[in-house]
């Protein structure tokens, strides 16, 4: 809705303040014009990336107009799934296979419906438990290699906002290059016997082609790239979250304790405090006391009780 309200703003100040001016929007509408720079500039973009980052380009753009963002119940439902997934890698990594190999159809990531929507982030947590549950890796070498998946992850996901952006940077010279086509077709206008007010308005629609790929880059294109680039960034930190977690995990650390380095990395606005992690981790415990019923059998839960004694893992 931000998205739409944004564009909103920039089409009304623009088309509003030249009509206000005195201007007459019907003089803008330039169809040829719009072809041709368009046209170019999506044939830019189809031409200089392969299919893959077409496609993520088309996805992320539907995430911005969406703006599908991060939110505390998001970070609550990863944050709690860790730790259950950490509560079970305790009593043994094989415990995880049933979960981890079939995420979709595992009842213990089906209590966590806006995890299985992000299939990248999804796909980063069962792959590392699936890599602990191999063999035994140190926390030094687990965090070398999440640190390059990360990076890998993130420079993928980021060559659709730079293309944009370029694309974007070209398009004042797409404006200018119908400009100039329009510019030669009033000029033949002349030879053919027109009067000076005919030209006028053949030379006055051409200019309109340098506003439109102005209007492009700096209107559109490029405060699109810029919330793309966001997005992105916003995932990564989901990843770096994780990694954390699964380090803190391998090293040692209780689940409480390894949960909590991973919500230090939570981005500032939606970041729960410690207090209210520890009684999210409460609650799930209560709900793991209650009577067992067939549907918690499902679970494939370890048997054995988890400590409630929470802040004594914190020590």
């Amino acid at each position: 809705m931000q998205s739409v309200l944004g564009f909103a703003i920039i089409f009304g100040c623009v088309f509003g303040g030249f009509a206000l001016h005195g201007g007459e929007l019907a003089v803008i509408w330039q169809p040829v014009e719009l072809i041709i720079i368009i046209g170019a500039g999506v044939g830019a973009i189809v031409l200089g990336n392969p299919r893959h980052v077409l496609a993520e380009m088309w996805l992320q753009i539907r995430g911005v107009m969406r703006r599908k963002t991060a939110t505390q119940e998001f970070q609550r439902q990863l944050l709690l799934l860790m730790y259950e997934l950490l509560q079970l890698a305790a009593g043994g990594l094989k415990a995880l296979d049933a979960h981890v190999e079939a995420p979709h159809e595992s009842e213990l990531f089906k209590r966590y419906p806006l995890i299985l929507e992000e299939p990248k982030l999804l796909h980063f947590i069962v792959d590392n438990f699936r890599l602990m549950a191999m063999g035994k890796i140190s926390a030094h070498e687990l965090e070398g290699v999440l640190e390059q998946e990360i990076e890998s992850v993130f420079e993928e996901l980021s060559q659709p906002a730079r293309s944009l952006a370029k694309v974007g940077e070209a398009m004042p010279g797409f404006g200018i290059l119908a400009a100039v086509l329009g510019i030669v077709m009033a000029m033949r206008t002349v030879a053919d016997g027109a009067d000076s007010g005919d030209v006028a308005v053949a030379v006055a629609a051409a200019m309109v082609g340098t506003f439109i790929g102005i209007f492009f880059c700096y209107g559109i294109l490029d405060p699109l790239s810029n919330m793309m680039r966001q997005l992105v960034d916003e995932e990564r930190k989901t990843l770096e979250s994780v990694k954390v977690v699964l380090v803190s995990q391998v090293a040692g650390k209780p689940a409480l304790l390894a949960i909590d380095t991973g919500r230090r990395l939570v981005q500032l606005n939606i970041r729960p405090s410690f207090a209210r992690l520890e009684g999210w981790i409460n609650e799930l415990e209560n709900a793991d006391a209650a009577p067992e019923t067939p549907q918690r059998r499902a679970t494939d839960r370890p048997q054995q009780r988890r400590s409630g004694d929470l802040r004594a893992q914190r020590a």
